[in-house]
């Protein structure tokens, strides 16, 4: 389903009814340390549930604002990764190391971790680098929604306005295409990408209502010269 299906102001609006529902629900603090979870375990309980993990961060603060309308980031560990959705830039930069609680919730598909506020955020300096999982294109859905993937393949179609949100685009390896989504707000060129060419491509594995990868910088699509 294209972005542009949802209005501006309405996707607006329902990101001001998700916030102020998720803050009057949100239970209140104790005073108890939370359990750090792995992320993976943390993507198999209930939405609702309020959970603290850690991981280091692959996708930057703000990064995919044009169609997320929050400055988000995404984080990740060996066991998997996540959405976290806050509406103040933290400035987290790639491989900052980062603890979150939040409550989980869905986003249009995307599981998405929401903390109360940026106190919630909390960095602890810095780590190694995050490698892309290499995987075919037909691969790619809930088993890697939250990680960084790669996939190489052909594109299939032509480059598709969505904007204001991005652009899109869609690649097949062979067993099945997949949607890039390119945010506007990353401002990756894509101008030169043509039907046939061969390309590699890195981002985060999301969703918007259907499976995605959402490249991060201009190095994640690599095409062949023309």
């Amino acid at each position: 389903m294209s972005r542009r299906l949802l209005s501006f102001p309405t996707r607006i609006l329902i990101g001001i009814l998700l916030t102020s529902c998720l803050t009057l629900v949100a239970p209140p603090t104790l005073g108890l340390a939370a359990s750090v979870l792995k992320i993976g375990d943390a993507r198999a309980l209930p939405l609702g549930t309020t959970v603290t993990v850690k991981g280091t961060v692959t996708v930057p603060s703000g990064l995919f604002s044009s169609s997320s309308f929050d400055q988000g980031f995404a984080i990740q560990d060996k066991t998997g990764g996540v959405y976290v959705s806050v509406a103040t830039n933290l400035g987290l930069q790639l491989r900052d190391q980062v603890e979150v609680t939040g409550q989980l919730v869905d986003s249009f598909g995307l599981l998405t971790l929401v903390p109360v506020s940026p106190s919630d955020v909390i960095q602890n300096g810095r780590g190694p680098s995050v490698e892309p999982k290499e995987t075919i294109t037909h691969a790619i859905g809930e088993a890697t929604e939250g990680r960084l993937v790669q996939i190489e393949g052909k594109i299939t179609q032509p480059v598709t306005s969505d904007l204001p949100f991005g652009r899109l685009f869609f690649v097949d390896d062979g067993s099945g295409a997949v949607k890039i989504f390119v945010n506007a707000s990353t401002s990756i060129d894509v101008s030169r990408l043509r039907v046939g060419q061969e390309v590699r491509v890195i981002g985060f594995s999301g969703q918007f209502n259907t499976y995605e990868i959402d490249p991060r910088i201009p190095s994640d699509i690599r095409a062949e010269s023309e």
